[in-house]
């Protein structure tokens, strides 16, 4: 076989990844796509897992070379491909900047079977001392096996494994041939329905199972849980929520769950919270299986998983993007059906602060920032295509895609998604053909709007004009301005403005068309003690108070009797933190203030997660002591307080996160030796890791041997492994701790992203910032490697990671000093994570700066 000798691309080899321009050749070309897979797989996971595919599909032009996917990290070519035949023949076939070059002579116009043997890429594979499980999105097939990698060229896939005896397996088709022999077991699987390369998974490993019926369905988990405890008074509600999300989604689309069956799988450790490959889910096994001590945005958050993923079956799989610029819109369908899905489910929730709560702060995290990015990216190379994923997708996106639903009407908006999904059954789609086929159905100028909102980054600046007069409205106005001034752009949206007296909120309709809009409808009305222009939290932008509303709501926010008005006034504060327009030290006093007179519960957890933020980031070091006993108390008495154990689970987290007097540090030390309990909430396994690693990084007396008793002590072994790698990043011991950083530089040593990223945040947490330091620029260095490497989430991660405790100039100027003298080829995607993720430290240290 001959390994090629080309060193750049020509017409005949393409470049490295999966460029744009060779997706659209080779679906031009190829239809009928069909892949039958096998892979032998060692109970030792440094033997290398061999693997045979069977490539059948139909050409419509044989006259020019063919080039299948194949990188398989860490291999050398000869060492990873040992046979190509086309039809009978072996083919001479060239493996040249992860591609298999297919002569022409080799194909024919009509059916092509192409038959590989080779060794599977490991990275993808996710192989643990017993378990393995595959993730391939958003290009990483072609890191394990042979194939065409790109989302439009749909196939129907067969799979066999051949498994250690006593290993439980999962994968998209049904399984239907199971044979044991010589400690082996060969299982084979049924075909699937049409499925992108990024949806095709499986799992093998030492597993429990359990299943259950709901609707007529069988469904069946898989998990390494080993509290059976835990099991069992989560598995119940699991299967209810999968059940509850597939009959409203069969419901809504007018399409019957079209995959077959539906397993899933609670992978410990997992990269994301899920993954979406139909008849397969992949999950989190923490955000599944809750502990007692979980809170109510836990619960919700559990339920809108579940319905995320199930969503996905329709949105991403059914239908699915045609290239990965449009991943997006497989995620906002998702979302937006999650949060209707979820909502009948909890009928105590308020809703409408649930969705301002989940959605609106994390957009604004990167929307504010210079690293934004707009909706609707392009991309030349799906190896980049990672890189695509973030908050924007996530949370600006749903708050988008709802305006657009609320410009339609529900109802049009419904029929316009059906008929979308129907038109592309099983195949692909992109946004212009959604959107073309919405426009239609409205008279407003979706392609406009859509420009706006989708195609173009950032949120626009909003400011409140506000003038009364013999105690009535004489003149109500906001001032829109495009942050990047030289696009001029402007955003049409409609507002509910409220207007807040003492004894009531009185929300305003306003439409937000131009430059400048007068509220005329507020005119003349009894003089506000503020306004608040995303008074009912379904605008989006950066909101400036005028004023008055500033000075009233930063000593007053509690009183407003309206817990949506409460919670649209707290995201807005937060921005006026960050803009210096409020002082940190007001917001720290009005969250204590605020904290035992709230009550919503999601509220509450929205001001403890300012509160951690302003006191860790914001606070100079010689303040936050000073303000610590009082801080501390107002906690204990909540946590005291608290009528639930969702709410206590809140009260608890964020008292151990901001833990620093020694009164703390002893109750806490007590609470995890089980020598005092907390009254109402009932501690698990993970809880007493995360108080170690807590009083770890504090350095409390005795804090190396609470590490090790914790170790001892923690049963699952899943969890046990996790803790023993942190171990070192928790370290007292400097030097410890610097081996540990050292560590990441191998790859090797950052297969389990989260133990990894567990370890970071550690190993910067704010108590040890200043020895931290040291470790920015390295990280930074090593950022292009981890995208390169890592899965999608992972290089945003790891400067959250890397970044989140710091808030000195030293800091900022190494981040600073690194952008400025990166050269002009470094990644731009990578540049704006970066800047996304450096903005607090920026911000704080522009602020410690001018004290």
């Amino acid at each position: 076989m001959s390994t090629g000798a080309p060193q750049g691309p020509t017409p005949s080899v393409p470049g490295a990844g999966v460029p744009e321009s060779l997706a659209k050749e080779r679906a031009a070309r190829i239809a009928d796509l069909r892949y039958a897979l096998s892979f032998t797989i060692p109970a030792d996971r440094t033997e290398r897992v061999a693997g045979h595919a069977t490539i059948t599909f139909t050409l419509r032009d044989a006259g020019a070379p063919l080039a299948l996917d194949f990188e398989p990290n860490g291999m050398g070519a000869l060492n990873a491909l040992y046979r190509v035949d086309a039809g009978s023949s072996p083919l001479e076939a060239g493996l040249i900047n992860g591609h298999i070059i297919l002569p022409a002579s080799a194909l024919r116009t009509g059916t092509n079977t192409i038959s590989i043997d080779f060794d599977a890429g490991d990275v993808p594979l996710n192989r643990s001392d017993d378990f393995i499980y595959t993730i391939f999105v958003p290009a990483r097939a072609r890191e394990a096996f042979p194939c065409f990698d790109q989302p439009d060229l749909k196939a129907r896939w067969t799979l066999a494994l051949d498994v250690p005896t006593g290993w439980e397996t999962i994968a998209n088709g049904a399984e239907t041939t199971r044979a044991s022999s010589g400690g082996r077991t060969r299982l084979t699987f049924a075909e699937t329905a049409p499925l992108s390369t990024y949806l095709f998974a499986f799992a093998a490993g030492k597993f429990f199972v359990e299943r259950a019926e709901r609707n007529g369905r069988t469904f069946r988990m898989l998990h390494r849980e080993t509290d059976a405890q835990k099991v069992c008074r989560n598995r119940d509600t699991i299967f209810d929520l999968h059940a509850a999300a597939l009959d409203w989604l069969e419901r809504y689309t007018g399409i019957l769950y079209p995959f077959g069956k539906f397993d899933f799988f609670l992978a410990p450790a997992f990269q994301f919270g899920g993954m979406e490959h139909p008849g397969a889910v992949f999950y989190n096994a923490a955000a599944l299986l809750l502990d007692e001590s979980a809170t109510q945005h836990d619960e919700l958050e559990r339920a809108s998983l579940i319905s995320h993923e199930t969503s996905h079956m329709w949105f991403g799989g059914l239908v699915t993007m045609t290239w990965f610029t449009d991943v997006w819109m497989k995620e906002v369908f998702a979302n937006v059906m999650a949060a209707k899905i979820v909502n009948p489910s909890f009928p105590d929730v308020n809703h409408n602060v649930r969705f301002l709560h989940a959605h609106y702060p994390l957009a604004y995290d990167v929307d504010r920032t210079a690293g934004t990015n707009a909706i609707r990216q392009p991309l030349d190379n799906l190896q980049d295509a990672g890189s695509l994923y973030g908050a924007i997708i996530y949370h600006k996106a749903p708050i988008v895609m709802r305006q657009l639903e609320t410009l339609m009407g529900i109802d049009p908006f419904r029929d316009g998604v059906r008929e979308y999904l129907r038109a592309h059954r099983f195949g692909n789609a992109s946004w212009p053909d959604l959107i073309a086929l919405l426009d239609s159905r409205t008279p407003a100028d979706l392609a406009t709007w859509s420009h706006v909102w989708v195609e173009e980054r950032g949120r626009p600046i909003v400011r409140t004009e506000l003038a009364s007069a013999n105690g009535r409205i004489a003149h109500l106005a906001f001032t829109t301005r495009d942050p990047y001034p030289r696009r001029g752009l402007t955003w049409t949206q409609d507002l509910q403005v409220a207007l807040g007296y003492e004894d009531r909120v009185q929300l305003v309709s306003a439409r937000l068309t131009g430059l400048r809009t007068d509220v005329v409808a507020a005119r003349d009305l009894p003089a506000p003690l503020f306004v608040l222009a995303n008074g009912a939290g379904i605008g989006y932008g950066e909101f400036h108070l005028d004023a008055q509303s500033l000075a009233w709501l930063s000593r007053h926010l509690p009183e407003i009797g309206d817990a949506l008005t409460r919670g649209s006034a707290w995201v807005t504060l937060w921005d006026s933190l960050l803009d210096g327009e409020l002082s940190t030290s007001r917001f720290l006093d009005l969250a204590i203030d605020a904290l035992p007179r709230e009550t919503d519960e999601l509220n509450i957890q929205r001001i403890l997660s300012y509160l951690e933020r302003a006191y860790w980031t914001f606070t100079p070091d010689a303040d936050r002591r000073t303000r610590a006993p009082r801080v501390e108390r107002v906690l204990r008495a909540g946590l005291t307080s608290a009528a639930t154990p969702s709410l206590k689970g809140a009260y608890f987290g964020a008292l151990r996160g901001v833990a620093l007097t020694p009164e703390t540090f002893g109750w806490l030390t007590r609470v995890w030796r089980g020598d005092e309990a907390v009254t109402g909430l009932t501690l698990a396994e993970p809880d007493f890791i995360t108080l170690a690693q807590a009083l770890a990084v504090r350095d409390v007396p005795g804090c190396n041997a609470i590490l090790e008793q914790q170790i001892g002590r923690t049963m699952n072994p899943d969890r046990k492994a996790r803790l023993q790698f942190v171990a070192p990043a928790l370290s007292s011991d400097p030097a410890e701790r610097d081996r540990f950083f050292a560590s990441l530089a191998d790859v090797a040593n950052r297969r389990h992203e989260p133990w990894v990223l567990d370890g970071l945040r550690h190993l910067h947490h704010p108590l040890r910032a200043a020895s931290a330091v040291k470790y920015i620029d390295p990280s930074l260095t090593l950022l292009q490697e981890i995208q390169q490497t890592g899965d999608i989430f992972f290089p945003t991660r790891w400067m959250h990671a890397t970044l989140w405790g710091h808030r000195s100039a030293d800091a900022a100027a190494i981040v600073r000093n690194f952008l400025d003298h990166a050269p002009c080829s470094y990644p731009d995607r990578l540049r704006r994570v970066i800047l996304s993720s450096a903005d607090d430290l920026f911000r704080a240290s522009e602020s410690a700066s001018a004290r």
